[in-house]
C-alpha cells in the first residue's frame, strides 16, 4: 500500500508493540497502577498466534496454575492442561476485564530513540488504510513474542521436492493427510505432538529426530515445577529423569538420546523445553511412526539422511521453531536483543534495555515467564516515573 501523509502525530507515556498474551499482560499491568498506555498490533485481532496459527488438537503443556496471566487465574472448572480454544477464549475475557483496547492493523516499520527528546520515535502505518502512523513514547515494550515468523532451515535439494511443504504454524489436523507419506521435521512439543496427530489420522509418519531431547510426562513435569521452588534443580532434575527412565525405558535404540543435562536446568540454561508425550513414544516404539536422522539431501520425492538412509514423501512439515521480527524494525536497541530478536541478557534481567526499552515474552520461559516480565515492567515504569502523566 502507498503511504498517505500523516497529519498528526501521537504522543504517549508508553507505547505497546504486540497484542499476543505478553502484550495483553503488559497492559493489564499497567491498568492496575493506572499507568496510560496505547497497544498496537499488526494483525487484525489479538493473539493471533492462538487463534490462526496453532494445530487443534493443541494444549498448553504446563498446568493451568503455571499459565495464568496476572491478575486473572484460570475458572476453577478450567481443565488441567488447557484447549487452545478454552485458551483463547480466557484471552477474551482478560482482554474485557482490563479494558484493553489494541489498535489492530497497525504494523510498526521502525523505531529510534530521540537523546533530545528523550523520546522513541516510531513509525507505523495501518494496513487497511495504508497511512502512516507516527508515536513519540517515553517508554516502549516490545511484545511481538519469540513465534513471529516460522523458520525453515537451508536443505540441500528442497526446491526439488515436488510435495507439499509447510511450517508447523500453517499446520492444522492430520485429516487431509489420511494415507499419505509425511516427514515432520522437528523433535520438540509441536513436532512430536503433530506426528502423532499425523499417525493417529492415518498417514504414513516418519520424523527427524536430530538432537538429544527430554521426554517427560506432563505429571511429571508439574511435580517438578512445584518442587524445584523448595529444592535444587539438580536434585529436581535427577528424581524427574528417573521417573521418567523408568517410565520410557532406554529409548536409545529407537533413535531418541536424553541430554546429558537435566530437563530443568537445561531449560534455564538454554531456554530448551522438555517434551511433553501426547503418546508419540508409544508409536514409535511400535514402530508406527518411523524416526531419522537429520537430512543430508532432497532429491524429488527421494529424501537423503544423515545416517545414509534413504525414504521417499509426499509431503514435509517443518516444526523447525520461530525468530523474532522484533530487529526488523527496532533500532538503537543497545544491543538489548541479539540477531534472533531474543534477549542478549541472561534471566532475570533480560526484560529491562536502556532509554526506556523493555521487552516481554522473550525469555523461553512460556506464560510464567510473560506474568514475570509484565509484572516487572510495570513496577520499574512506575518506580521510575516521576509521575504518571504524557
Amino acid at each position: 500500500l502507498a503511504y498517505t501523509q500523516c497529519s498528526t502525530l501521537m504522543e504517549l507515556f508508553v507505547l505497546i508493540v504486540g497484542a499476543g498474551p505478553a502484550g495483553l499482560a503488559t497492559a493489564a499491568c499497567l491498568s492496575e497502577h493506572s499507568v496510560p498506555y496505547l497497544i498496537v498490533e499488526r494483525e487484525d485481532c489479538s493473539a493471533s498466534l492462538w487463534r490462526n496459527r496453532a494445530y487443534d488438537r493443541l494444549k498448553l503443556h504446563l498446568a493451568k496454575e503455571f499459565c495464568a496471566l496476572p491478575y486473572m487465574p484460570f475458572p476453577a472448572d478450567t481443565p488441567t492442561y488447557v484447549p487452545r480454544e478454552e485458551f483463547v477464549k480466557y484471552l477474551d475475557r482478560y482482554i474485557e476485564r482490563f479494558g484493553i483496547q489494541p489498535r489492530f492493523c497497525t504494523a510498526v516499520e521502525s523505531a529510534a530513540y530521540d537523546v533530545g527528546s528523550k523520546r522513541w520515535a516510531i513509525t507505523a502505518h495501518d494496513t487497511v488504510t495504508g497511512e502512516e502512523i507516527l508515536y513519540e513514547a517515553r517508554y516502549l515494550v516490545v511484545a511481538t513474542g519469540e513465534n513471529g515468523v516460522g523458520r525453515i532451515p537451508e536443505i540441500p535439494g528442497l526446491e526439488s521436492f515436488p510435495g507439499e511443504t509447510i511450517h508447523s504454524s500453517i499446520y492444522k489436523s492430520g485429516g487431509s493427510y489420511a494415507g499419505q507419506r509425511v516427514l515432520v521435521v522437528g523433535s520438540g512439543n509441536s513436532g512430536m505432538e503433530i506426528a502423532y496427530d499425523l499417525a493417529t489420522h492415518g498417514a504414513d509418519t516418519s520424523i527427524v529426530i536430530r538432537s538429544p531431547v527430554h521426554i517427560v510426562k506432563r505429571e511429571s513435569i508439574r511435580m517438578g515445577m512445584t518442587l524445584v521452588k523448595h529444592m535444587p534443580v539438580t536434585m529436581v532434575d535427577y528424581l524427574i529423569v528417573m521417573i521418567n527412565n523408568f517410565v520410557f525405558g532406554d529409548l536409545s535404540r529407537h533413535g531418541i538420546v536424553r541430554p546429558k543435562i537435566g530437563p530443568f536446568l537445561l531449560k534455564a540454561k538454554a531456554g530448551r523445553s522438555p517434551v511433553i508425550d501426547v503418546g508419540t513414544v508409544e508409536l514409535i516404539k511400535k514402530e508406527v511412526i518411523k524416526v531419522f536422522r537429520g537430512i543430508s539431501e532432497i532429491v524429488g520425492n527421494e529424501v537423503s539422511f544423515e545416517d545414509g538412509k534413504e525414504s521417499s514423501f509426499d509431503a514435509i512439515v517443518f516444526a523447525t521453531g520461530y525468530k523474532s521480527t522484533a530487529n526488523n524494525w527496532l533500532k538503537d536497541d543497545k544491543c538489548m536483543l541479539n540477531d534472533d530478536g531474543l534477549p542478549n541478557k541472561g534471566y532475570p534481567n533480560h526484560w529491562k534495555g536502556e532509554n526506556g526499552l523493555y521487552c516481554a515474552g522473550l525469555s523461553r520461559r512460556g506464560l510464567a515467564g510473560i506474568a514475570m516480565d509484565a509484572n516487572n515492567i510495570a513496577n520499574d515504569i512506575v518506580s521510575v516515573a516521576d509521575h504518571v502523566s504524557v
